[in-house]
């Protein structure tokens, strides 16, 4: 029997490796535009880290990772999710 491996994907902050699910997934969905921890399409993500989170540079390797400038809405409820979080 095969063991599974866990997804491992890379923050964009730190451009460290992590498990998938302890990450924050951000999704450009092609039809319903950005999505947070859901969605198919073009995904970045971010570790649970503060030092990510409190990255000045945070929204512009996004917007650079998922090809897209964000609205300035957007940038509003990732700021309070990313609060939440913390």
């Amino acid at each position: 029997m095969t063991q599974k491996l866990p997804v491992m994907r890379i923050c964009v902050s730190c451009r460290k490796t992590f498990d998938r699910s302890n990450l924050l997934k951000i999704t450009n969905d092609h039809k319903k535009g950005i999505m947070l921890y859901k969605g198919i399409g073009r995904s970045a993500y971010i570790c649970k880290s503060k030092k990510c989170y409190t990255d000045s540079k945070i929204k512009k390797k996004l917007q650079k990772a998922l090809k897209i400038s964000f609205k300035p809405e957007f940038l509003d409820i990732l700021e309070r999710e990313l609060q939440s979080i913390i």
